[in-house]
């Protein structure tokens, strides 16, 4: 069988080499084997009677019309080859004449992504019912002047293949649409509605409210506590006014908002100057035509109501205060689950602004820190040599995440660490933490250092492929700042972060009030003066001695 078939192979060699202008030659000896390209002997066949060899050698005759692969094929244009633009990176602001500015950057694809970043959020609402922006949340895309229901806001986006959000976080809220940059005209016309023209019927808001009470109790059951502890610590630190506000919204306003504070609330923050329209992947000039025409031309929903209601815009500085926040309940109602009952802490102090200084130094801190849960598929980039991990997780089997946060704001910022580990252990979890903050202030090793610097560099740059992420990159900066940062800078300031720097900014950090917030069967919960005592010396609780077996 294998011989037949080698023998059809070999029957289709042959029949394929008479195909070939080639005539058999007698080569001198020092020609066999010599030759490397078109035109040279590339081998021989040895004959077994005079021991002379038989070799093909090129033909001189022009086989096909086609020139050679050397030469260019005529009439075809000339290959434009891309080239890096020293603006690439670059964000264009422009400032209209009514303080609204426009910010856009050159970003290669046929789609772009076009919102607004607004000067609002939780901490503006001291003199409203808590939870506002929580509602605009749910709001967001529904029934406008131009636009009779959501369907309609859905359809206009769904056939230019885009996609809309909303998102709040404690000082800005964001509108946002990724959609065919040839659409430019419909996205913006979009928002413009959305933000200064949308109807807030009375069923909306309802509808709005039940969401919201629903999401309130479906908080209470999942494993992650993290958006109420998150609330919890900043009303600690912050003594519950401005940073301190709530992001979520409480139950017991759910009735307190309805249209008219809603309204009210838009009126004042959703104004020219607190709103920077930016754009990835689109033309700068068609981006502020559009906005000129359907943000400055027509006028919001709302200022066509003459009259003051009173009420100013609050332009309070944030206080870093510290203080204690917790709430003795039980933790969790998904216990059927088969999943543990655990008690959880937050241990916070002061940071500083996303303006300080030291703002990359704390940032490489808190990548130092790292932590996450004790189980964790692991893998490159993920943080499993941090010190959380490496301290905390791999040493106390009782320990079920430990994770560090760092919150940076305009005017302030918080640095915490969340833990969560049975009831019967909060009194070890709290020093645990503790003795981790302290031990911030020592000197990091070499490796460690470069390991930190070298992924938050590549979460950065990561990060930032994204079009959507580079969007809110560009209207944040530029409401805060007025331009754009390009990365490489955060880049190089990360690579100048020393170890001396670390240690300054930690012991920076511990020398401020702590904050503390709790939840869930917290009655062994040590008091916040005596976590304050040991954050300002060893970590210790009262000469405890800590065990890993416990």
């Amino acid at each position: 069988m294998h011989m037949r078939i080698l023998g059809r192979l070999t029957t289709k060699w042959h029949s394929m080499s008479r195909g070939f202008a080639t005539k058999p030659s007698v080569p001198r000896i020092d020609e066999v084997g010599s030759g490397t390209g078109i035109g040279k002997i590339t081998g021989g066949l040895r004959n077994n009677v005079d021991g002379s060899y038989t070799v093909n050698t090129p033909s001189t005759e022009i086989v096909t019309k086609l020139p050679p692969l050397t030469d260019p094929l005529p009439d075809l244009p000339e290959v434009e080859y891309a080239q890096p633009l020293v603006e690439s990176n670059s964000a264009t602001v422009t400032t209209l004449k009514n303080g609204l500015r426009v910010a856009s950057e050159a970003r290669f694809g046929q789609f772009c992504t076009v919102g607004l970043v607004i000067d609002s959020g939780p901490r503006y609402e001291v003199t409203y019912p808590g939870g506002i922006s929580h509602f605009l949340e749910k709001l967001a895309f529904n029934s406008t002047k131009n636009f009779p229901n959501k369907d309609a806001i859905l359809k206009e986006l769904e056939k230019n293949g885009g996609i809309c959000d909303c998102q709040c976080s404690r000082d800005t809220l964001i509108y946002a649409a990724s959609i065919d940059s040839r659409a430019i005209e419909s996205v913006t016309r979009l928002l413009a509605d959305v933000t200064l023209r949308p109807t807030l019927q009375e069923e909306e808001v309802s509808l709005a409210r039940r969401a919201i009470q629903f999401e309130l109790e479906t908080l209470g059951m999942r494993p992650e506590q993290e958006p109420i502890l998150m609330d919890m610590i900043h009303a600690a630190a912050y003594r519950e006014n401005t940073l301190g506000l709530p992001k979520l919204c409480p139950l017991k306003n759910l009735g307190a908002i309805n249209r008219d504070v809603i309204v009210n609330y838009l009126k004042n923050h959703h104004t020219p100057e607190r709103m920077v329209i930016a754009g990835v992947g689109v033309n700068h000039e068609e981006l502020v035509e559009n906005v000129e025409n359907f943000f400055v031309k027509e006028p919001a929903v709302w200022s066509s109501k003459g009259g003051e209601d009173g009420t100013e815009v609050d332009k309070s500085v944030a206080q870093y205060t510290g203080g204690l926040c917790k709430e003795q309940c039980e933790i969790p109602i998904y216990a059927a689950a088969g999943l543990p009952e655990l008690a959880h802490v937050v241990i916070g102090l002061e940071g500083c602004s996303h303006q300080d200084p030291d703002f990359v130094t704390l940032c490489v801190l808190n990548i130092m820190m790292g932590g996450g849960g004790s189980f964790s598929a692991g893998g490159p980039g993920k943080g499993m040599y941090s010190r959380l991990y490496t301290n905390v997780l791999n040493r106390y089997h009782w320990m079920y995440s430990a994770t560090a946060y760092n919150h940076s704001y305009v005017d302030s910022g918080l640095f915490c660490i969340h833990a969560s580990a049975p009831p019967n252990n909060v009194k070890d979890m709290v020093e645990v933490v503790t003795r981790e903050m302290v031990n911030m202030a020592s000197s990091p090793g070499r490796e460690e250092l470069s390991r930190s610097k070298i992924q938050l560099q590549s979460m950065l740059l990561m990060n930032l492929e994204s079009r959507p992420v580079v969007f809110e990159d560009v209207g944040r900066q530029v409401l805060a700042t007025g331009h754009r940062k390009r990365p490489d800078h955060f880049i190089d300031e990360i690579e100048r972060v020393k170890a001396s720097d670390i240690q300054r900014v930690a012991k920076r950090v511990l020398a401020t009030p702590v904050s503390v917030a709790a939840r869930g069967d917290i009655g062994s919960l040590p008091e916040i003066k005596e976590i304050q005592n040991a954050l300002l010396h060893d970590g210790r609780l009262s000469n405890r001695r800590l065990s890993l077996f416990k």
